[in-house]
């Protein structure tokens, strides 16, 4: 069913889709549906150096949503007074200081900044890393704002004395279009600093830091838009002035609601460049299982599940560094049968999130002989991945009760119909596709809609699903083994042991 359409259904949603290397602006109709050609794209980059550097210039990425939403109201015409709520997502566990005029004085960390590392392994062997899981939903890794604080004690002492608030992506465009500060539960359970329990700055983790609850913003949840937009913005988009802004959420949290995976027995797995396994929670998991994370969707509802940094950006590397043909490349990878190459691939090439979160962990490709071929080399990589995203599944199984499915998205999986058989082998459960373009967008569209009162709940929004993968037994039989020959290379590899 197409997910798309040419004529609008009062009322209409402009979302914003700050991603990985993009930034996008959207409308959808009041049944999540994209409107065709209603949509604009910028580009900008992050800049990742050898000290494990991972930065962006955050006025310029902002300047480029702005220019986003100029380009999409032009476009719009008309359509322009059917809009009755902005939402976004964003990348999350980003950071950006300001000062006491919330002008950005340092450059926007994201996720992938690995320069923490030292310090989160200073944390783990100093404080009860279980606790503090169970605490604030996330462990200690650099990916996280409670090892980044001691980093820059370390190493920036005087930047972190000048920064009067630390805040995200999300805040920083809330500070310029309404001059007030609020960070939303998803993002800040992002950032491993929020209570899960009471959803307040938890201040135990605080009081390890070198910072204080005075230098994070109060919190506030996707339910809470604010309006009135401030000048220059008030008369730069008009149609704009008094229409609710609903703060950010992770743009998990949106992908997973955008894919239909709205409730505790759809288990989302997304992969563009990296991949992630997550379910929405309605109540409070008593115990997160070791290994995964528990973020927030809003205040009455959780994510629970695993991102690793390895996916999509696999396959990216073994084409460009084999130099195969692409032309060529996805048949003879289908035409290899399931771990018939003899090699065992560690997919680590960016460092571990889930889950084991050992940040500096690096990949491994064992049974190496001189007939290996370029694309068994890729058939073992994307079976690698899968493997890993079967881990993920295999903790995230056992906190759940009843029948459950899976609905894949992203464009490491719409476009590889070998990596989706692979995955339903590997996880042993029917995979479905997802046809929602944009789901992340989408998904934060749809609690815009969820939060107006135009549909009852998220869940209740239309499915859009394509081909669904079987898995075939004996397929299952063998990624099973060769599973537990990559956790084996991975015990002694990254964790040296035999």
């Amino acid at each position: 069913m197409a997910n798309s359409n040419n004529l609008s259904t009062n009322p209409l949603i402009l979302a914003l889709d700050a991603g990985t290397s993009s930034v996008r602006a959207l409308l959808f109709d009041s049944t999540g549906r994209t409107l065709e050609g209603m949509v604009t794209r910028r580009d900008y980059e992050i800049i990742t150096r050898t000290d494990g550097s991972a930065e962006t210039d955050i006025d310029i990425l902002v300047g480029r949503l702005w220019e986003c939403v100029d380009e999409l109201l032009s476009k719009a015409g008309s359509l322009a007074s059917q809009i009755v709520g902005v939402a976004e997502c964003t990348i999350v566990s980003n950071m950006v200081g300001v000062d006491e005029n919330n002008r950005a004085i340092t450059p926007l960390m994201t996720y992938a900044d690995t320069r923490s590392a030292p310090d989160a392994a200073w944390l783990r062997a100093n404080y009860d890393e279980a606790y503090f899981h169970q605490r604030v939903g996330t462990l200690f890794h650099p990916s996280y704002w409670a090892s980044r604080f001691l980093w820059m004690k370390r190493e920036q002492p005087e930047m972190l004395r000048q920064v009067k608030r630390w805040i995200t992506l999300g805040e920083y465009q809330f500070l310029q279009l309404f001059d007030q500060p609020g960070v939303s539960n998803s993002v800040a359970s992002w950032t491993g600093l929020l209570n899960r329990y009471n959803l307040s700055w938890d201040e135990e983790i605080l009081s390890l830091l070198p910072i204080g609850v005075e230098n994070l913003s109060p919190i506030t949840d996707v339910s809470e838009p604010l309006r009135g937009l401030r000048k220059p913005f008030a008369t730069r988009w008009s149609s704009l002035r008094d229409v609710p802004w609903f703060p950010a959420v992770g743009d998990g949290v949106g992908a997973n609601l955008g894919s239909g995976c709205a409730t505790p027995n759809q288990i989302a797995v997304t992969m563009g460049t990296t991949s992630a396994v997550r379910v929405v929670l309605n109540e409070t998991i008593p115990v997160i299982p070791p290994g995964l994370w528990c973020y927030r969707v809003d205040r009455r509802r959780g994510l629970l599940g695993g991102a690793m940094t390895e996916g999509g950006n696999i396959y990216a590397w073994l084409n460009d560094t084999l130099k195969v043909d692409r032309d060529r490349v996805d048949q003879e990878v289908a035409s290899i049968l399931p771990d018939s190459h003899g090699l065992t691939f560690l997919p680590l090439l960016a460092g571990e999130r889930a889950p084991g979160w050992m940040g500096n962990a690096r990949g491994a490709i064992a049974g190496l002989s001189l007939a290996t071929t370029p694309y068994e080399l890729i058939r073992a990589g994307l079976e690698g991945v899968g493997y890993r995203v079967a881990l993920i599944y295999r903790l995230l199984r056992p906190a759940l009760t009843g029948q459950v499915g899976v609905i894949a998205s992203g464009g490491a999986l719409q476009h590889s119909p070998v990596l989706m058989q692979i995955l339903a082998d590997a996880m042993e459960i029917p995979v479905s596709v997802s046809n929602a373009p944009e789901a992340s967008a989408r998904g934060a569209a749809l609690l815009a809609l969820e939060s107006l009162g135009l549909i009852p709940d998220v869940s209740q929004a239309p499915l859009f699903l394509g081909d669904v993968y079987q898995p075939d037994p004996q397929r299952s039989m063998i990624y099973a083994r060769a599973i537990e020959r990559q956790q084996k290379l991975y015990r002694q590899v990254v964790l040296g042991k035999d």
